[in-house]
C-alpha cells in the first residue's frame, strides 16, 4: 500500500485538477448533495486550497479557483434551493467531520494505522 505523504505531489497536484475540472462540469452535483454524503463540498475544497496555500491565497481566492468563477456567480448560475431532507443529510454527515477531527488530533503520526482503537480514538482506554 503506498502511504498518502508518498505521492508525488506532481502527481497528487494532477489529481487534485483532475477533480476541481469534475466537480466544475457536474455544476448538478449541489454542494449540499456533496456535504450530505461526503462531509465537504466545493465551499471546504477551496478552503483547504486556501488553508494549504500558507497565507498565499485568500478564502475567496481559494473558492474561484474550484469554482472557476466566483462562489456569489455559481451559487447564482447553479444552486437550487435546498430540501429540508438535503440539510437534515447534511447536517449528519457533518456532523461525522467533528470524529474524524477528533481523531486527527489525538493521533501521533509514528503510531501506525494498527495501532488498537483505544489508542486511536479520544476518550478510549
Amino acid at each position: 500500500m503506498v502511504a498518502l505523504n508518498e505521492i508525488d505531489d506532481a502527481v497528487a497536484a494532477k489529481a487534485f485538477r483532475r477533480l476541481v475540472r469534475h466537480l466544475r462540469h457536474r455544476t448538478d452535483a449541489q454542494n449540499v448533495d456533496l456535504m450530505g454524503l461526503a462531509g465537504f463540498c466545493r465551499n471546504c475544497l477551496g478552503d483547504w486550497l486556501a488553508e494549504a496555500s500558507e497565507g498565499t491565497l485568500s478564502k475567496e481566492a481559494g473558492r474561484e479557483a474550484v469554482y472557476g468563477m466566483t462562489y456569489a456567480e455559481w451559487k447564482a448560475q447553479h444552486q437550487a434551493e435546498a430540501t429540508p431532507e438535503q440539510l437534515d443529510r447534511m447536517k449528519a454527515s457533518v456532523a461525522k467531520n467533528k470524529v474524524e477531527d477528533d481523531l486527527d488530533e489525538a493521533l501521533d503520526e509514528s503510531f501506525p494505522a494498527s495501532d488498537p482503537p483505544a489508542m486511536t480514538e479520544p476518550g478510549r482506554g
